[in-house]
């Protein structure tokens, strides 16, 4: 098996810390690429929409504007190493997307993200980690939040 691209995605969580670094790693060893994704929960996007008095519009570019700022946090002097997207979506449904337009060779993604209000439709339905290792084809390496 020969790997080329790595795709990580993030939710800007320890667990995805750890992801990236394990994944800047498996790219060292096999010369890979490494392409960070962050995803912008629809979810979350509408409820502000809902509550806010200031233009949907507005709204999309200041999200939009502050996961951007934020993801360059997250990788900070990495980021030169990497490829970084954001697509707004569902999670699992953008990661999938994503991979598979990109044509990546693994996945290497915290095995739990942050926890928030979404944590009871997490224990129905399943984690995004979870549906991600279920639909892709391509292998997903889990990494672990070690203490």
């Amino acid at each position: 098996m020969e790997i080329k691209s790595i795709l990580v995605p993030t939710d800007f969580s320890e667990c995805s810390k750890a992801a990236l670094k394990y994944a800047f790693h498996l790219a060292d060893r096999f010369d890979a690429e490494v392409i960070v994704l962050h995803v912008i929960d629809q979810g979350l996007m509408n409820d502000l929409e809902e509550v806010s008095s200031i233009s949907n519009k507005e709204i999309r570019e200041n999200i939009w504007m502050i996961h951007e700022r934020e993801l360059k946090k997250f990788l900070g002097e990495g980021i030169h190493q990497v490829k970084y997207l954001i697509a707004e979506g569902i999670p699992f449904q953008e990661i999938i997307k994503k991979a598979k337009e990109l044509a990546v060779d693994l996945i290497v993604m915290g095995g739990y993200g942050r926890l928030g209000q979404r944590d009871l439709e997490r224990i129905f339905f399943g984690s995004t980690a979870e549906k991600v290792v279920r639909l892709l084809p391509c292998p997903v390496l889990c990494v672990p939040l070690r203490g």
